[in-house]
């Protein structure tokens, strides 16, 4: 009786590991690398053809998400969701020169994970923000702009999140095209200006900029922003 019970609760340990086991980024990470360079570019005519593609959205979409998972596997998760479901987006209106030409773009709730939908908006602003309260998760997502942070051309695992996290982190703010950091000033990126929230401290955005830039801006130093390019990301 005793080693039934037994093969009972391993039969229910593996289920749960086979559950867990379906949240897999592989084949983003090959999409990924296949369609968008080094520099951020993204070829959506290739994620539109590509039947990979649909297959990922619908590993996303099909999920089961549970608290036993790790807050790396949670974050890694829905970041991949942001920027998988964006391309989507573009790729569902594509030839478009911008997302903001996309009715709705932010608010339209297309993304299915579990039985649910959510828009963009929501999974930035109720989910990865309130959730993770990680300020670098703004360096990771990508809403297809030319100003917007690169899209890294690795996907997210629990493995690499937080390492990725502090990598994009860093290359965006001590990129001259989107940064501009002296001692006496700092002309910055305007996702500084309209999440400025999530970037408290000490010193505040300041302080934030001298975690990760390479030169040191002074805690009274003037800031201004760049005008924000909604082109889209394409190559």
């Amino acid at each position: 009786m005793k080693s039934l019970k037994l093969i009972f609760l391993l039969c229910g340990f593996f289920s749960s590991v086979a559950i867990f086991a379906q949240i897999d980024h592989t084949l983003w990470d090959k999409l990924l690398s296949k369609y968008v360079s080094a520099e951020g570019k993204v070829n959506y005519q290739g994620f539109k053809k590509d039947p990979l593609f649909a297959q990922y959205l619908n590993i996303l979409s099909k999920a089961k998400l549970s608290d036993k998972f790790s807050s790396n596997e949670r974050k890694a998760f829905w970041i991949n969701v942001y920027n998988a479901f964006t391309i989507k987006l573009i790729t569902d209106n594509y030839p478009v020169k911008s997302i903001r030409d996309i009715e709705g773009a932010w608010d339209k709730k297309f993304i299915d994970i579990g039985g649910q939908k959510y828009s963009l908006n929501q999974v930035e602003n109720e989910v990865l923000r309130p959730v993770f309260k990680d300020a670098r998760i703004h360096f990771a997502i990508n809403c297809a702009a030319i100003s917007c942070p690169r899209l890294h051309n690795k996907a997210f695992t629990a493995a690499n999140v937080e390492e990725l996290l502090q990598k994009l982190t860093s290359d965006f703010i001590n990129n001259p095209a989107f940064n501009s950091i002296t001692a006496s000033g700092a002309k910055i990126s305007q996702i500084f200006e309209w999440y400025a929230v999530d970037f408290v401290g000490p010193q505040g955005i300041i302080g934030f900029l001298n975690t990760y830039a390479k030169v040191k801006a002074n805690p009274n130093a003037k800031i201004s922003y760049f005008e924000y390019n909604w082109a889209l990301n394409a190559n």
